[in-house]
């Protein structure tokens, strides 16, 4: 209850008084923080490090940034400080100008800094100033030779570095948008400002560490990093890195170069020519020879919007300018695309994104051959079948087709011998078209490279073409898809009937089909599911009851039309149950577990094995209509006042207990029958 009203009273705080992400966060941060005392914030700090965040309740309750786990520490909230024997931190701040600001923040080796290059007085002095202050570990954490040069000519460098964390007039966090820029104090140049929705606001990907900390002349906000001039753009970038020649080239060839240049805001995920290396000769120069492929295969690299490391604290998908989804996250420090730490050199400002270099080349679907969508995925071992069988060219050229390829555990007992009959039904799981999955329907024929042609079937559970159903999303390569299908598909060989006559198991039901005038019925191009009971199960019935059954034509169809639905009903659009209506009129009940597919809770001895105008279900029983069953009939009429008897539940557990009334029951019981 307790966590309730709390959750409830964040619900309302952050809707009434936060207004963007960074307040939010920081309103979080307040109400998690207010048991210790007005103005304390609740934030989480990395072990082992000094990394602090405020979070939002996600990140709260699942205790970890990037992996790593994370201790809750309180301290006083932006703006505030503690005061001898006070709970919490209850008095503001001085309000002074930024220098002294400077020192109350803690950003001590910046204002000695401004001091050393005479921008004291200027901070100090009358006006309206924003400094983006890095904290003393971002001083400490440059390197020597470029700290070096800062310091030894502090008239120069160090005053234009510092001038280039400022801003000419006051900006607070509701003013720092996703996206935009801020002319700084030298040379105009643009600082880029990034707002992301987890709260976490960078500059130059640089963190807010604590922000809006007014001063009388200003506003101070302390970030992370040192922050460098940028004025390249994304394209520059690549023109001027001597790791990205290959990368340079390829940009050129496919005429990407434009969007690269203009403004935006992208992240480049710019591949090394160490990841074009890794990637086989004979794929790259596919790849470099086709400028559909290649514009793929470098919008795959380049996300919508500016992300940079500092941003990322947890997992989340983005889309890339090629319609695809990245798995960004983090592990620790470490930046991975996709589960995998392959990030090599990490936010790399330009004036119009952020640029991080990679060391694997990413091939998006739609670049690949079928081929290669195969081996690297839970059908490699149709794709071997393919190889062995002398077919894998239909696999790797440039005709437009689609592959329906049975996952590898379908061959968890072996792949079938490569006889000429196996190579021709490979064939047949080629279809002559590139198609996806979502424009199929039902009824729809599709042609094979086999010859032959099958049948689309749409149900509320699965999407089937003949006897296999589609188990995966479409991969959808450069000139193929791919279909992971159940299992290896069995085109249909002609009608039930002839089916029926060619499988010597179904000998005795082809003569009573042919008996009960129902022959004509079972060649006529319709749909039918027909559960087919074998010699097996007709021997299983009596034999009186049997010859009786066989002398009697009309009684004979009857059963026999309970045996045909009227759709067709492949197993693996079977669920728990399914009632298919036969051609007798009453529902047949079928049902599957544990791959097992019954029929009026009957195991079927095979499954699917297709017709061009149904599919058959070997069963080992003949099933009997519920008229035609002992336990569901009787030879007296029914009695309503004597089942109405029967059902009063209450009067005859009384009436039985009671040594009295027994008698009276029993009486009564035999005055109805009669």
């Amino acid at each position: 209850m307790e966590r309730l009203v709390l959750l409830l009273a964040l619900g309302l705080a952050l809707a009434g008084a936060a207004r963007t992400p960074y307040q939010q966060v920081l309103q979080h941060s307040r109400l998690r923080g207010r048991q210790h005392g007005p103005n304390v914030c609740a934030v989480q700090k990395l072990i082992g490090t000094n990394r602090k965040y405020y979070t939002n309740c996600k990140q709260w309750y699942q205790r970890k940034i990037c992996g790593k786990s994370t201790v809750i520490s309180y301290e006083c909230c932006p703006g505030y400080e503690k005061v001898p024997g006070e709970k919490g931190c209850p008095a503001a701040l001085p309000l002074s100008n930024i220098y002294d600001t400077l020192g109350i923040v803690g950003a001590t080796t910046t204002q000695l800094y401004s001091d050393s290059s005479n921008l004291r007085p200027e901070i100090e002095g009358p006006g309206s100033f924003t400094i983006f202050a890095p904290n003393n570990e971002a001083w400490a954490a440059l390197p020597a030779e470029v700290l070096d040069s800062l310091v030894s000519n502090v008239n120069i460098e160090l005053l234009n570095a510092l001038r280039y964390h400022m801003v000419n007039r006051r900006v607070l966090t509701d003013e720092l948008k996703h996206g935009t820029s801020l002319p700084s104090m030298y040379q105009n140049i643009d600082i880029q400002i990034h707002h992301y929705p987890n709260g976490i606001v960078t500059v130059n990907c640089a963190r807010l560490l604590k922000a809006d900390h007014h001063a009388t002349n200003g506003v101070v906000h302390v970030i992370d990093k040192v922050i460098a001039t940028t004025t390249n753009t994304i394209q520059q970038i690549i023109e001027t890195e001597e790791s990205l020649e290959t990368l340079q080239a390829a940009v050129a060839a496919s005429g990407l170069n434009t969007l690269l240049e203009n403004d935006g805001q992208f992240t480049l995920l710019a591949p090394t020519n160490e990841a074009f290396e890794k990637i086989p000769k004979e794929t790259l120069t596919r790849i470099l020879g086709d400028p559909e492929a290649l514009k793929d295969l470098l919008n795959h690299h380049i996300l919508k919007s500016a992300m940079c490391a500092e941003a990322i604290i947890a997992g989340l998908s983005m889309e890339t300018l090629e319609g695809t989804i990245l798995e960004v996250g983090c592990t620790g420090e470490e930046l991975t695309l996709n589960g995998r730490p392959i990030i090599a050199n990490k936010d790399v400002i330009a004036t119009n994104g952020v640029v991080h270099f990679v060391n694997e080349l990413l091939i998006p679907d739609s670049a690949k051959t079928l081929f290669e969508l195969g081996k690297e995925s839970d059908v490699s071992t149709t794709i071997d079948l393919f190889t062995r069988a002398g077919l894998s060219s239909h696999l790797t050229g440039n005709e437009r087709v689609t592959l329906l390829a049975p996952i590898n555990t379908v061959f968890k007992d072996g792949t079938p011998p490569l006889t000429s009959n196996m190579k021709n039904l490979l064939l047949d799981h080629i279809l002559k078209e590139q198609l996806a999955s979502k424009y199929l329907y039902h009824g729809q024929k599709l042609e094979t490279l086999g010859g032959n042609e099958l049948r689309v079937f749409v149900y509320r559970n699965n999407l089937c073409i003949e006897n296999v159903c589609i188990a995966a999303h479409d991969k959808r390569g450069r000139f193929g898809t791919l279909f992971t299908v159940d299992k290896m598909l069995t085109p249909p060989v002609g009608t039930v009937m002839d089916v029926l006559k060619a499988d010597s198991r179904f000998s005795t039901l082809v003569a009573a089909v042919q008996s009960a005038g129902l022959t004509e019925t079972l060649n006529r191009p319709s749909s039918f599911t027909v559960f087919a009971p074998t010699n097996e199960a007709f021997r299983a019935m009596p034999r009186e009851e049997l010859n009786k059954l066989m002398g009697n034509a009309k009684e004979l169809a009857t059963i026999l039309k309970y045996h045909i639905g009227d759709e067709i009903l492949v197993s693996g659009a079977v669920g728990t149950l399914v009632r298919l209506k036969s051609l007798q009129g009453d529902k047949i009940e079928v049902s599957a577990k544990n791959n097992v597919v019954n029929v009026n809770k009957q195991p079927v001895a095979e499954s699917d094995i297709m017709a061009t105008n149904g599919v058959i279900y070997a069963v080992n029983t003949v099933l009997q209509p519920p008229a035609f069953r002992p336990q569901e009939r009787s030879d007296d009429p029914a009695d309503p006042a004597l089942e109405i008897f029967k059902h009063a539940s209450a009067l005859s557990k009384i009436s039985q207990r009671n040594p009295r009334l027994a008698p009276v029951y029993s009486r009564l019981l035999e005055r109805i029958k009669h």
